[in-house]
Parts: C-alpha cells; sequence; structure tokens
C-alpha cells in the first residue's frame, strides 16, 4: 500500500514540476523578447554600436580602447 501512495505523490510531483517548467520557458521567452526590445530602443539610436566609457577610456564592443577620447 506504501508504494501505492508513494508512486501516486511521484506522479503527482512529475505533474507540477511540467506545469512549473512550462510557465518558467513563457517567462524567459518573454523576458528575452523584451530585453531585445529594449536594447533596441535604447542603441536604436547610436546605430547599434555600443560604447561604454570608464574614466579616460572608451571600450567598444571589439574590446579595444582609444585612451583619451570621449563619444
Amino acid at each position: 500500500m506504501g508504494s501505492v501512495i508513494s508512486a501516486i505523490g511521484r506522479a503527482i510531483n512529475s505533474v507540477i514540476s511540467a506545469i512549473a517548467n512550462v510557465f518558467m520557458s513563457i517567462v524567459g521567452g518573454i523576458t528575452s523578447v523584451l530585453v531585445a526590445i529594449w536594447n533596441f530602443i535604447t542603441c536604436g539610436a547610436c546605430g547599434g554600436r555600443r560604447r561604454r566609457t570608464t574614466g579616460t577610456t572608451t571600450t567598444t564592443r571589439t574590446g579595444r580602447r582609444r585612451w583619451g577620447r570621449r563619444y
């Protein structure tokens, strides 16, 4: 009798896990789309080039540094 109850418990656990995985996949997909839209909106004005400024150096996406220049 104990093994039957254990099997039922494992089946319920599997169903709940499957539902949670589907929910997490949907949320992850929506989040990815929203981040892509945000990146397009915020960096669309600079022509797709991202630049980070730290101190006196400017780092482009390729990793090259240009000393003393600020854009």
